[in-house]
């Protein structure tokens, strides 16, 4: 009986407890990295020496050196009037030129300069690109003249007019319109008529009256008269001013101020 309650009372378990889980050692640290090996101080040593190399090539050595200028884009202005104004620093490292910087200079210095780019031209030069502006007008002042671009800007200042350029007649003083607007505005409003007028008229075109903003008058060398008005719808202007030409060709004057509404007479 005894057997039979082991049995019994033994029932559901195994004969031998399993043992508790030994609490588990810590993980061994890592061991301790050794010094970095000949191959790395060899590629590292090699990678300051082509640093280095490089600084010196491009900052120290004399083959990269600023040596030359070439100047192209001119007409009235020469090469060493730009190369003075831009004032590069010959023998600096060609790296180091702050192109930006010269071509503020030269704009400066040389008014008659529209637009300028310099960029370097390696190992030893710098070339200097200008855009001159070109007179549509010259204004008489002082018994010297004034020379006038598309933008209305005065860049210049002549003792001799040049060839085939109108002059500019601008009186706008009992005229609100100089108060209202300025003189430089309404040199604007001129040299833009100035700039649109026709291939065909222009040839005969000998003064751009201004009196005010809306009263710019086109006087020609065989004694007719063009009222143009103001600067605005300028293309319309001259296109219809040449269809009037072509077909009233004996006519003295035309009114194009209001291009849809023409007159001749």
């Amino acid at each position: 009986m005894a057997g039979a309650r082991t049995a019994q009372g033994g029932e559901g378990r195994t004969g031998v407890e399993a043992p508790h889980d030994a609490e588990r050692s810590p993980a061994p640290p890592p061991p301790p990295r050794g010094l970095p090996g000949l191959r790395f101080w060899l590629v590292a040593g090699g990678l300051v020496l082509l640093l280095g190399g490089a600084l010196y090539l491009l900052y120290g050595s004399p083959w990269l050196k600023l040596r030359q200028v070439s100047v192209t884009g001119t007409e009235v202005l020469t090469r060493r009037e730009v190369e003075e104004a831009a004032a590069a620093p010959a023998g600096s490292p060609l790296i180091s030129v702050d192109t930006d910087a010269l071509e503020a200079n030269a704009r400066a210095r040389l008014p008659r300069i529209e637009s300028v780019e310099i960029d370097r031209s390696w190992p030893h030069g710098l070339h200097i690109a200008v855009t001159e502006r070109k007179p549509v007008l010259v204004r008489e002042k002082g018994g010297k003249f004034d020379e006038v671009d598309a933008h209305g800007v005065l860049f210049a200042t002549v003792g001799t007019p040049p060839r085939g350029i109108p002059r500019l007649d601008l009186d706008a003083s009992d005229s609100p319109s100089l108060h209202r607007f300025g003189t430089a505005r309404l040199l604007r409003e001129a040299a833009a008529v100035a700039a649109r007028v026709p291939s065909p008229v222009v040839k005969e075109l000998r003064t751009i009256r201004i009196r005010s903003y809306d009263d710019v008058t086109l006087l020609l060398r065989d004694g007719r008269t063009v009222a143009w008005g103001s600067g605005e719808k300028s293309a319309a202007k001259a296109r219809t001013l040449t269809a009037l030409m072509k077909a009233a060709p004996k006519a003295r004057y035309f009114d194009v101020s209001v291009p849809v509404a023409p007159s001749v007479r």
